[in-house]
């Protein structure tokens, strides 16, 4: 099956022409992340030599170095090239799941045209680390296809109830919140049409600059107008947690400085605060460790797929289940910070999840 994979391209434009910045900025990541300009290069499969003719070329264009070399301390960047790497990071985190998402329409588009097309399967999703995991499994394999659309808790729901999709994943809080969750998640669902199949858990909670400077705790925190906070766009699914744990806190969210400040993904989030644009954020601990935050946990998730009862007896979906439930997927979740995997890939009534989860 043909794959498309949209990402956005930097060009930087001085009086002569316009130049590309993708292998730059794929290169300048490496030295940050391995700390000597050498380990990147080898990294970035190319010669010590072209690595420094490359920064060097770079650092000209913009008049000011990229990097710097400190004895005995490896290569590391400047301000400049470190915000240049930021700025990377955070439109990828911003526009993921939108380009992914045109990606995906466009690939069933040509499929449409193409003989011999493998069975596929329909999967609306909150966009997270494990169901981006999951695809990266499922695209291994030759006979099955896929069509993965991120969107928010409600709008899987209301795509599962459409027949817009064979799969929705979704997420619901542990602890007090979720008696009001599953009221609303069972109102959606009739018991007798719908499954449950579990994939994993998540634990969600405060993301703050590492070392944690002003001793957040907790959401009381945010209540000091000095403290800046960065949130989630509305009717994502985090920004309706976030929502009802600040209501069981007795917060009100319009005291809290720059609530009406949001991103569109966990990763966003991050890097906003990273970058000293927010003092907190509310996501994943896997983002707050993609970026070298600090993260107070708050609650944890189940993060979960939700499906008709014949669904679960189409190959697509059972092989979906032999992955989710197999030692590789299990290992690679293991990799994810905050991530578990509990019963993954075991079938439940909608009523047997809920009480066993409550």
């Amino acid at each position: 099956m043909v794959r498309i994979n949209i990402e956005p391209t930097w060009h930087f434009t001085n009086d002569r022409s316009p130049h590309s910045m993708r292998v730059l900025l794929s290169f300048l990541s490496e030295i940050q992340a391995s700390g000597t300009l050498a380990t990147a290069a080898v990294n970035a499969g190319m010669s010590y030599r072209h690595a420094w003719n490359l920064v060097d070329k770079w650092s000209s264009f913009f008049g000011e170095p990229l990097v710097e070399r400190h004895r005995g301390k490896g290569t590391q960047l400047t301000a400049l090239g470190g915000k240049l790497v930021w700025a990377e990071q955070h439109l990828k985190a911003r526009l993921d799941p939108q380009l992914h998402n045109i990606a995906q329409e466009l690939e069933m588009e040509l499929a449409s045209l193409l003989p011999r097309v493998p069975p596929s399967i329909r999967i609306h999703a909150s966009h997270g680390f494990a169901i981006a995991k999951l695809r990266e499994f499922l695209l291994l394999e030759p006979d099955l296809g896929v069509d993965l659309r991120y969107m928010t808790n409600q709008a899987s729901l209301d795509s599962l109830m459409a027949k817009e999709c064979e799969l929705a994943a979704i997420h619901l809080p542990h602890d007090a919140l979720r008696r009001r969750a599953a009221t609303a998640f069972k109102a959606w669902l009739d018991p007798d049409v719908f499954r449950v199949i579990g994939f994993v858990t998540r634990d969600m909670g405060l993301m703050v600059k590492r070392g944690n400077p002003l001793a957040i705790t907790g959401f009381d925190a945010l209540r000091d107008p000095r403290i800046t906070f960065v949130n989630r766009d509305h009717g994502s699914g985090t920004r309706t947690l976030l929502e009802h744990l600040l209501t069981q806190e007795k917060i009100d969210g319009r005291v809290i400085t720059g609530y009406q400040n949001v991103e569109l993904t966990h990763a966003a989030v991050a890097a906003h605060v990273a970058r000293g644009m927010a003092d907190a954020g509310f996501g994943v601990e896997a983002a707050a460790v993609q970026f070298d935050l600090d993260f107070i946990h708050i609650v944890t998730e189940d993060y979960f797929f939700v499906c008709r009862e014949p669904v679960l007896r189409s190959n697509v979906t059972k092989r979906l289940i032999d992955i989710i439930s197999g030692p590789e997927y299990r290992r690679a979740v293991g990799t994810l910070p905050g991530y578990s995997v509990s019963d993954a890939g075991v079938v439940k009534t909608v009523k047997s999840f809920l009480r066993s989860h409550s």
